[in-house]
C-alpha cells in the first residue's frame, strides 16, 4: 500500500508513539484526581506535554495549553468562547468547515461575518484582508495552510495587521503544526488551534489550543476538573477553565512521544523531505494528458499537498481506481472546504488530493506517477 493521505491523518507513526500509548494504557491514572503514583504519573506526563507544546509554538507557558479531541473542538471552543452578537468577524474562503460552520452558527445569532477571497491559484487576497482588518473586527480566523491546495498564508503579516488594529488573531494550524515553524509571539497569534494526528504524528483524538495569557475564552463544556469541587461554577484558572472531564491521557502520552521525535529529527529536515516528495510528484505529473492542478506550485514554501483532476473525470472515480488497482490511498471529493471548491468551480467534480509524509519515498512517487499514466 502507498499511503498519500497524510493531510487527513498520519498512518505511519514513529515507533515511540505506539510504545508510549501502549505503556500509558497500563500505567497512567487520572491526572489531577489523586496523589497516588498512577495519578501523579499521568499529571506529570500531561504537564510535560503542555510544556513541550508551549515551547514548540512559543506560547505563554504550559498553563495556557489546553487539550481537546481535535482542531474542530478547539475551533468551536474559540468561536463560541470569544464572540458575541454584534461582533464583526473576518475569515477566508480557504477555511475548513470546522471554522466555517461554527461561524455560520454565530452569524445566525447576530455576528457580522466577512469572508476574504483568493485569486485563481487559491492564494489569499492580502489587500482585501488588510482592508477588512482596518475596517475593524473583533477577530480574524485564518488557516495557516489550505488543506485542499497546500497554499501557505503569511500569518506573521496578517497577525501584525491584527495587532495594530486591536483585533484578535486566531490561527488554524491543522495542516502545519509540527512541520512548519510557528511563533505565537513573533506571529502575533492570540489563539493557535492544532490537531495531534496529522503532521504532529500523534494519535487520533488529540489536539488543543494555545491561548495568549490574559485572553479569557468562555468554556464550551463545564464539569469535573479535579479542583474546586465545591464551587458552583467551573474554575476560571487556566488550563482547567477550558478542560472538563478526564483528558485523553493515553493519546497525550503518544503525542508527547511524537513531539520528541520531531525535535530529535529536526522540523526543518522533516518538512524539506515532505516538500521535496510533493515537488517531485508535481513535476513528474505535469505531462500527464488532461491533468489540471489547483494551488500555487511556483513556491517551495507550501504544505506537502498536490491537488489535481484528470480531465473531467469524477475525483471519486479516480481515487477509487487508484485504491482498487494499485492500493494507492488518496482523498477525493470536497475535503470539507466548500468555499475553495466554489472558487475553483469543482463543487460537482471534487478534487483528488495527494498528501505526503516523511515516511513516503521517491519510489512511491514514481509508482504513483506510473499508475496515473495508466488511467
Amino acid at each position: 500500500m502507498i499511503y498519500l493521505d497524510s493531510a487527513a491523518t498520519s498512518l505511519y507513526r514513529p515507533a515511540q508513539v505506539v510504545e508510549a500509548v501502549c505503556r500509558a494504557l497500563t500505567t497512567l491514572g487520572n491526572s489531577s484526581r489523586g496523589t497516588h503514583t498512577a495519578a501523579l504519573t499521568g499529571a506529570r506526563m500531561i504537564f510535560e506535554t503542555r510544556q513541550m507544546l508551549s515551547n514548540l509554538f512559543h506560547g505563554d507557558g504550559p498553563e495556557q495549553v489546553v487539550f481537546t479531541a481535535n482542531s474542530t473542538e478547539s475551533l468551536n471552543m474559540v468561536v463560541k468562547g470569544i464572540l458575541t452578537p454584534g461582533d464583526r468577524v473576518v475569515t477566508t474562503v480557504m477555511e475548513h468547515n470546522s471554522v466555517l460552520r461554527p461561524l455560520y452558527e454565530m452569524e445566525r445569532q447576530g455576528i457580522c461575518l466577512e469572508i476574504v477571497g483568493t485569486d485563481d491559484l487559491g492564494r489569499l487576497d492580502m489587500a482585501a484582508m488588510r482592508q477588512a482588518i482596518d475596517f475593524g473586527a473583533r477577530a480574524v480566523f485564518c488557516t495557516h495552510a489550505s488543506n485542499l491546495t497546500g497554499n501557505i498564508n503569511d500569518i506573521r503579516k496578517i497577525g501584525g495587521w491584527c495587532r495594530e488594529a486591536g483585533t484578535l488573531f486566531v490561527v488554524d494550524a491543522s495542516q502545519t503544526a509540527g512541520i512548519f515553524p510557528i511563533d505565537m509571539q513573533e506571529d502575533f497569534v492570540d489563539v493557535l488551534c492544532f490537531t495531534g494526528h496529522k503532521s504532529l504524528m500523534g494519535p487520533q483524538g488529540t489536539g488543543g489550543l494555545c491561548v495568549r495569557k490574559g485572553l479569557q475564552v468562555r468554556p464550551l463544556v463545564t464539569g469535573g476538573s479535579g479542583i474546586k469541587t465545591f464551587d458552583k461554577i467551573h474554575p476560571l484558572q487556566m488550563p482547567e477553565a477550558l478542560e472538563a472531564g478526564t483528558l485523553n491521557g493515553h493519546g497525550i502520552s503518544g503525542l508527547k512521544a511524537a513531539i520528541a521525535f520531531i525535535q530529535e529529527q529536526g522540523m526543518d529536515t522533516l518538512r524539506i523531505k515532505e516538500q521535496n516528495l510533493a515537488r517531485e510528484f508535481y513535476q513528474r505529473a505535469q505531462d500527464i494528458p488532461g491533468i489540471r492542478f489547483y494551488g500555487d506550485y511556483s513556491v517551495m514554501e507550501r504544505a506537502p499537498i498536490v491537488a489535481l483532476n484528470l480531465g473531467d473525470e469524477d475525483s471519486a472515480e479516480v481515487s477509487d481506481w487508484l485504491a482498487r488497482e494499485y492500493e494507492i490511498c488518496t482523498r477525493p471529493g470536497g475535503h470539507c472546504a466548500p468555499l475553495m471548491h466554489r472558487r475553483f468551480g469543482t463543487e460537482a467534480q471534487g478534487i483528488v488530493r495527494f498528501s505526503f509524509s516523511n515516511f513516503n519515498t521517491m519510489d512511491e512517487v514514481e509508482a504513483t506517477i506510473s499508475a496515473l499514466r495508466n488511467y
